[in-house]
């Protein structure tokens, strides 16, 4: 699990440059069609939290049960938030698929690490 936290790290932070601005230009369209949608502020938190996610994953690859915890809560929340308000962002459902995967490898790792202990 050591090499996927590592990968899974450096993917999430590149991803999140890329969906920050992806973000900001659906967030643009929606301001000037005035459509009520909010996919680009729901693009903006998930990018952020690929972001956090990221460095978290990097940080803990070693070991530990929180950092597993974190990157299931982080990754969860944005795949939640990507999940519920993409609207015409179709692109937000994909992005929230990988914060889907990621969570559940997290959990994976999680489980993999109780193991260990005992």
């Amino acid at each position: 699990m050591k090499t996927w936290k590592l990968v899974s790290g450096i993917l999430s932070i590149v991803l999140s440059m890329f969906v920050l601005f992806q973000s900001c230009a659906a967030g643009l369209g929606n301001t000037l069609e005035n459509n009520g949608e909010v996919g680009g502020s729901a693009g903006v938190l998930v990018a952020i939290l690929l972001l956090a996610g990221g460095i978290v994953s990097i940080a803990t690859r070693k070991g530990g049960k929180g950092g597993s915890i974190a990157l299931i809560v982080m990754f969860g929340l944005a795949a939640l938030a990507g999940f519920m308000m993409a609207g015409s962002y179709a692109d937000l459902n994909i992005w929230a698929g990988w914060c889907l995967i990621c969570a559940l490898l997290g959990l994976i790792a999680l489980i993999r690490s109780g193991k260990k202990d005992t």
